[in-house]
């Protein structure tokens, strides 16, 4: 691969952090891939600016891939189901409302609603795999098991078709300092999410993009 591939970590409505590092830190162009890991809502105040800027991104011809984060999931539970409300509101979602500016997730809008619905839950080019928080280990198919691709972590694998593939992912927050070493060992599995909204948290507090084929890091 000639063209730049990026991940980039949870967002959870850090606009500002997210803005910057396209526009001013890797300086997005248009024949660059980047995929988003998902949980671009809840806990931080911008979740729509957050998503205003993803679907502008695409309407521009930007190759920007999102996936399906368990924030997402939650969100999406809630709309079809009104016991599933609580356990989302208590998981970041109220910030949410309050930056769609709507006191209800039934009032949030179609377009919305149409995008959080066309996440996909994982991504594979060459020997690279990206998904939100991992993979099954133990299953047969570990591409079946849509829960865990976006609950649970793993920070290696020994399924044969996983063990030697590259899997970039994000759900479990890393200090920044720990994912550099992570990345400097040249292990297969890495973790990008180093918590963009616990900036109050030693170690964390940034938003990350990994280029996969220099394998080099940018903290925003």
């Amino acid at each position: 691969m000639n063209n730049r591939l990026f991940a980039i970590g949870d967002i959870h409505g850090c606009f500002d952090s997210f803005k910057r590092l396209m526009e001013e830190t890797i300086q997005i162009k248009h024949d660059d891939k980047v995929i988003l890991l998902g949980d671009y809502i809840d806990r931080g105040t911008q979740s729509k600016a957050v998503v205003d800027y993803i679907i502008d991104l695409q309407e521009n011809d930007f190759d920007v891939i999102p996936l399906l984060g368990n924030h997402e999931a939650m969100l999406l539970d809630a709309i079809n189901n009104k016991n599933a409300v609580p356990l989302w509101i208590q998981n970041g979602g109220a910030e949410t409302l309050k930056s769609f500016g709507i006191n209800s997730v039934a009032n949030l809008q179609s377009k919305y609603i149409d995008f959080f619905k066309r996440l996909i839950l994982f991504y594979s080019i060459d020997e690279y795999l990206f998904v939100h928080a991992g993979f099954n280990d133990f299953m047969e198919d570990p591409f079946e098991d849509t829960y865990h691709m976006i609950w649970k972590c793993n920070d290696h694998y020994t399924h044969p078709v996983l063990r030697n593939r590259k899997i970039i992912h994000g759900h479990c927050p890393i200090r920044y300092d720990l994912l550099k070493e992570v990345v400097h060992s040249n292990k297969n599995v890495i973790n990008i999410d180093t918590g963009c909204v616990y900036y109050d948290r030693v170690g964390y507090g940034k938003l990350t993009t990994f280029e996969v084929n220099s394998r080099s890091l940018n903290f925003v």
